[in-house]
């Protein structure tokens, strides 16, 4: 007989997450093999549930409105090995493996910068690829 207390029974993923006012759950994304934290993006219902069914990563543009396959203009596309909620119900941790780089920048992480001390701002990683190349002159 073991210790540990019996598991909750499944509750409806959509019922239990904790969406904001707007519909809207910030998801993290992380390399599976490094733990390198990729990018954060916003997720709605559709982007989640196009997620699961595609087992690549989709997500919400609040600036556009509307819903983004990650990779499908650059072809640095996430693929997704795990969704794990957080203990709030207020966030999503997805575990993927990435093609090329995360950054629409052009880096392999969104968190190429590091803050010093003084508040000045160093770019620590290198581009792997050339955003002008992938998305045009900006």
């Amino acid at each position: 007989m073991s210790d540990k207390p019996p598991l909750p029974a499944e509750t409806d993923l959509y019922t239990m997450l904790r969406w904001t006012a707007d519909g809207l759950i910030p998801a993290i994304v992380q390399d599976h093999g490094t733990g390198e934290v990729l990018m954060m993006a916003w997720m709605n219902q559709e982007a989640l549930t196009t997620t699961l069914k595609t087992n690549q990563t989709h997500f919400y543009s609040r600036s556009r409105g509307r819903l983004w396959h990650k990779g499908g203009t650059s072809g640095h596309t996430q693929r997704v090995l795990e969704i794990r909620i957080d203990c709030d119900a207020d966030v999503l941790l997805i575990l993927v493996d990435q093609e090329g780089g995360a950054c629409h920048e052009g880096y392999r992480s969104c968190f190429f910068r590091v803050v010093n001390p003084d508040g000045s701002l160093q770019i620590r990683e290198h581009r792997v690829f050339a955003p002008e190349k992938v998305y045009g002159k900006s």
